[in-house]
């Protein structure tokens, strides 16, 4: 029985992973398609092979999202809390995907967990939750944005007696190398989450310890399925971040591009924290918008983006407990 549910819950996660993918495809490269930087398939190919290679950069992320948010019991138990966390965690991406809305596959995770440990009565570490994800959540944004603003001040200095022809091809070409790196980032942040989670079903299962390294074929196994999915495409929430928040051109994107990354590797590298690449590139193209001026940025639709973002966690949290409160009543 605890055989299949840790087989199970792999198989969940792995879902969850390819909607990630496809949910966050855009995240990389909807800025670089909206400037006709990249076409669309050729940007989507790139970003799955980047998001394939970033997921084999490190496992910091992985280590918090597996040991630093919650602690389920070992058995039957524990595996059902894990599972009931990924089911809330899918469901969100669904629908906020189908609304087009590029709200956090990050926070969806972690609030399915916090929500399905609380249904339970397990244990939440709510200062790794604080520390390692609240924070994070208000300050990336805010780094993402000055940054994003601070890299386009900077190239309106330096290209001010260009000729603008010349600098948007320029910059379309630069917008390959920024798109690269944020599709990176993005395997780099995103695919670890869900290595987290299958280490932590394998824990509780009581094949590998807690302190044990991630196992390859996890890694491999992640990095696959985020990879696919972002290869499937995300033309609904494409539409949203490439033109309906500003219609960018590619000095902008460049900078966008180039800020949101910035702010990936260094949460993942330097401090481990599984930060939303969703909140970050949004962030990052209203402050580059700003610079031009505020007007320039469609404020209605980044409300409605902020008002995803405030709703994901506890959304994720109570589809989780609703689901692990079935699932309890079912294989218990």
């Amino acid at each position: 029985m605890e055989l299949a549910l840790v087989i199970g819950v792999i198989v969940v996660a792995l879902v969850f992973d390819y909607t990630n993918g496809f949910h966050d495809a855009a995240n990389a490269i909807a800025t670089s398609v909206s400037t006709r930087a990249l076409t669309p398939r050729a940007a989507l190919f790139m970003a799955a092979a980047m998001n394939f290679l970033g997921a084999h950069l490190g496992t910091e992320v992985a280590q918090t999202v597996g040991s630093g948010i919650i602690d389920p019991p070992d058995g039957t138990h524990g595996l059902v809390i894990v599972g009931s966390g990924l089911v809330g965690a899918i469901t969100w991406n669904i629908i906020t995907w189908y609304f087009g809305l590029p709200s956090s596959s990050s926070h969806a995770l972690i609030g399915g967990l916090v929500g399905a440990a609380l249904a339970a009565s397990a244990v939440v570490h709510w200062d790794g939750v604080v520390a390692k994800v609240v924070i994070p959540m208000i300050l990336s944004p805010v780094v993402g944005f000055s940054l994003g603003a601070a890299i386009m001040i900077a190239i309106y200095w330096i290209f001010r007696r260009s000729q603008p022809g010349k600098i948007g091809r320029g910059f379309r070409h630069a917008q390959t190398v920024s798109a690269a790196a944020m599709a990176l980032g993005h395997g780099l942040q995103d695919a670890q989450k869900t290595m987290g989670v299958i280490f932590l079903a394998l824990v509780v299962g009581g094949y590998v310890d807690a302190g044990d390294p991630i196992p390859q074929w996890v890694i491999f196994a992640a990095a696959a399925a985020i990879s696919l999915g972002t290869y499937a495409g995300g033309w609904r929430i494409m539409r949203t971040l490439g033109r309906r928040i500003i219609a960018l051109d590619s000095p902008q994107g460049f900078a966008a591009e180039t800020a949101a990354a910035s702010v990936l590797y260094g949460a993942a590298m330097g401090f481990g924290a599984p930060i939303s690449t969703t909140h970050t590139i949004t962030s990052a193209i209203m402050g580059v918008g700003a610079t031009k001026r505020l007007s320039a940025v469609r404020w209605g639709v980044a409300g409605n983006i902020v008002m995803a973002w405030v709703l994901t966690i506890p959304a994720a949290a109570l589809v989780a407990g609703v689901c692990y409160l079935g699932m309890h009543l079912v294989l218990e």
